[in-house]
């Protein structure tokens, strides 16, 4: 059975939506300089921001993600897996109450275990996903070398998610799947299995066309063209990513958005025939739906913990989570959360104070 073939029915098996394989670009390739200019750019251009891991170079000052042969000289190709969560619920665009917040889609994810719900996170559940395919495919192609991945190697996942024919790169630079959209989480296995060199022939056409929804709704100016993305700019970074203050410039159109941003997806038309997924390790929990910004206010520490330990929110932790609330309510013109805000602008801790003290201006501004 053909390689590509085999990886795509063992993922289905694995639990997994789609999946292929590309090689990993010869050292000196067009493609592999390609990949290495243009992420080495992204980077020095300081687009990057407080990412640090992406930043990480080896003995010979290379860059570890701009390449996959720097960290992993014995690498020979790449399976790229991709699970759906797309899921029923509302989108951030849809109209909400002036109370409530935003959470990513990505980071709703639960499962039930002994008849409780529970936060999922999908790095582990795609990790164990992939180790199966890999034992699965072992069991068919002989021993080889690998090491699995879910957002922690040394590899630019969307591309080779577009090698090996997932999907394009839409101009938002997420991976487009024509029949699964873009709410795709991806893993990937890098192996020492020869595969296809030529990169072109599992290339998805550009189905992107003149459409330009994503870099028009970004409200930070984040997509700065179609395919480029300024990390400092983005409202996933600012609000995961981004230790110390949020600049302030940036705030206001910050919005609502408490933990990640989906806008730049729910705008593109790709995702309106997108399928629903049925998949219970990584379902919806309805709390985490437009939630009302006073409930995650009055959460201490401990019940922080309890809703969000083992899920992708715990990034932030508690007082980068309260910030983000802080700026949240300094945009929702509701007077209702000066009290919180108060008291929070006398804490201990400067950046949630500086950004509290900022929310009570801002709220005391729009009432004159």
């Amino acid at each position: 059975m053909q390689l590509s073939v085999l990886i795509d029915d063992l993922a289905q098996q694995a639990g997994f939506a789609a999946a292929g394989i590309a090689a990993v670009p010869e050292p000196s390739s067009p493609e592999d300089r390609e990949e290495r200019s243009r992420f080495a750019g992204w980077v020095d251009d300081g687009r990057a921001g407080e990412m640090e891991y992406l930043k990480r170079r080896d003995l010979a000052g290379e860059l570890v993600r701009s390449s996959v042969r720097v960290a992993l000289p014995w690498a020979r190709s790449v399976i790229v897996c991709a699970a759906n969560y797309n899921c029923a619920e509302p989108r951030s665009t849809d109209p909400a109450t002036p109370n409530s917040g935003w959470i990513a889609r990505y980071a709703w994810t639960g499962k039930v275990e002994n008849g409780r719900e529970r936060p999922s996170d999908y790095h582990k559940t795609l990790l164990r996903r992939l180790e199966r395919l890999r034992d699965l495919l072992a069991a068919e192609m002989g021993g080889f070398e690998s090491r699995c991945f879910v957002d922690t190697g040394p590899v630019v996942e969307r591309v080779y998610a577009r090698y090996a024919g997932i999907g394009w790169v839409g101009k938002n630079t997420c991976i487009l799947n024509q029949k699964l959209g873009s709410w795709l989480f991806l893993g990937v296995i890098v192996t020492s299995l020869q595969a296809d060199k030529d990169q072109r022939a599992h290339l998805t056409p550009d189905r992107c066309g003149s459409c330009t929804r994503c870099i028009d709704a970004c409200p930070t100016g984040a997509l700065t063209g179609p395919r480029q993305m300024d990390a400092t700019r983005c409202i996933a970074y600012l609000t995961i990513e981004k230790r110390g203050e949020i600049p302030e410039d940036l705030r206001p159109a910050i919005g609502r958005q408490i933990f990640g941003c989906d806008i730049c997806q729910d705008v593109c038309p790709w995702n309106r025939r997108a399928p629903i997924a049925a998949d219970p390790q990584l379902a919806p929990r309805a709390a985490l739906v437009n939630p009302a910004l006073d409930w995650l206010a009055a959460m201490d520490e401990p019940e922080f913990g309890r809703w969000f330990s083992g899920s992708p929110v715990r990034r932030t932790k508690f007082l980068g989570f309260r910030r983000n609330l802080a700026i949240a309510m300094g945009n929702s013109g509701q007077r209702r959360y000066l009290p919180t805000l108060e008291q929070w602008s006398r804490h201990t801790n400067p950046v949630l104070a500086e950004a509290a003290q900022w929310a009570v201006e801002n709220l005391r501004r729009d009432e004159s």
